[in-house]
């Protein structure tokens, strides 16, 4: 993550084996957004919630900051948790972001479609002699 030249106005998905706050941090001073799957022991203050429909999946979407004693030293700004219950796998994810334009949809479907790419890249190593 720290040799890849970050865009402005970019989105870049990561899955939680890449969560580093400073480096979240750095794109987000970039003017590009993330998005990435939290870890199961993140420690994060709600400060507002908005309305969802449960219906399309959304369980919350919530702005607030992280509250662990290094992380918040790390990513001082407030941040976006989404959850998301996938209806296809039955499996619930939280993703956090730092765009607050895209609906928390639009977020969970950003995140949904980086798998597609993963499954790609394994097909290509599988089928293709490179």
């Amino acid at each position: 993550m720290d040799v890849i030249p970050y865009e402005a106005e970019a989105h870049y998905v990561f899955d939680r084996g890449y969560v580093d706050y400073q480096r979240l941090y750095r794109i987000a001073r970039l003017q590009a957004y993330f998005v990435v799957r939290a870890k199961s022991n993140l420690k994060f203050r709600r400060m507002y919630s908005k309305k969802t429909d449960r219906s399309t999946g959304i369980l919350c979407d919530q702005l607030g900051k992280l509250t662990g004693f290094y992380v918040s030293k790390d990513y001082p700004d407030k941040m976006r948790r989404v959850k998301f219950h996938d209806q296809e796998t039955g499996c619930t994810f939280v993703f956090l972001t730092n765009n607050n334009e895209l609906s928390a949809l639009e977020i969970a479907l950003l995140y949904k479609n980086r798998w597609q790419v993963e499954l790609f890249f394994k097909w290509i190593k599988q089928h293709l002699k490179i």
